[in-house]
């Protein structure tokens, strides 16, 4: 087992493990927090982009959403970074990439440049939103479906931008139901609801999962890499008080494990 301690409310920290030395063992094990505690925090890791990809390989296979900016030499991570920019970035809790049929399973980010201050990421914790809703309310909702829509990226004619997922979603490795919804702007429609009632419906669960009782801030270390499991959690980068450079390389990839 490895030792880690539990983020409440959502997030396991694990330390004296390099992330590079994990074997099959150690992946299913990473799998497992994550299922379980939705983002794994690893620290004082010293992996270069290489090793980074190699790791997050061990999970499935990579996905890299058409529109962001490539890691130089490394074409399957992207580029997170505040430098050279006239405007701070804006950023809304959100699932990455949902707007395909096969969304990715996992995302991981490895700290390049920290900030002096500030520069956070937020996790929502989406098993904890759907068990404290109403009993009504869930029988309502967890046969629905909920469309979802691309926003913000210039895609080719031929790409996925629409997709339709359960809105009550049952993990494939904890077993347990978890709201699947991402900023409002990217749900179209759940099944069986007007316009109106979807936006309220939406707004309604959004603001429920990113309520401050439901959410771990992640306050970025140098040599941090996290990894969190999208079927069970939004996030945000909380780029408000900056001081410095914040620089991450992403990564994404889909549940090779769950898939066979």
């Amino acid at each position: 087992m490895m030792r880690h301690t539990t983020l409440e409310p959502v997030g396991a920290l694990v330390e004296d493990v390099r992330v590079e030395d994990l074997d099959a063992a150690g992946i299913a094990e990473t799998r497992r927090l994550a299922a379980e505690h939705g983002v794994v925090v690893f620290r004082g890791q010293t992996l270069d982009d290489a090793r980074f990809t190699e790791f997050l390989r061990a999970f499935g296979d990579i996905v890299f959403t058409e529109g962001e900016t490539p890691v130089p030499g490394h074409p399957d991570l992207n580029v997170i970074s505040n430098v050279g920019r006239t405007t701070t970035p804006r950023s809304t809790f959100h699932v990455d990439t949902s707007y395909v049929a096969q969304p990715p399973a996992y995302t991981s980010l490895r700290a390049v440049t920290v900030p002096s201050e500030g520069g956070q990421t937020v996790f929502s914790n989406q098993y904890r939103a759907w068990d404290t809703l109403p009993d009504d309310l869930r029988d309502e909702l967890v046969d629905r479906t909920l469309t979802h829509v691309v926003t913000g990226l210039d895609l080719a004619d031929d790409a996925e931008s629409s997709a339709v997922h359960p809105l009550v979603a049952t993990h494939p490795i904890s077993g347990r139901r978890s709201l699947y919804l991402s900023t409002p702007a990217r749900c179209a429609s759940i099944s069986g609801m007007s316009p109106d009632e979807t936006a309220e419906t939406v707004r309604f669960l959004y603001d429920h999962s990113t309520a401050e009782d439901n959410v771990h801030r992640h306050t970025w270390q140098p040599g941090d890499v996290v990894l969190w499991d999208n079927r069970c959690v939004m996030h945000r980068a909380d780029h408000s008080g900056v001081v410095g450079d914040r620089v991450m390389h992403r990564g994404m990839a889909t549940d090779g494990h769950a898939r066979s």
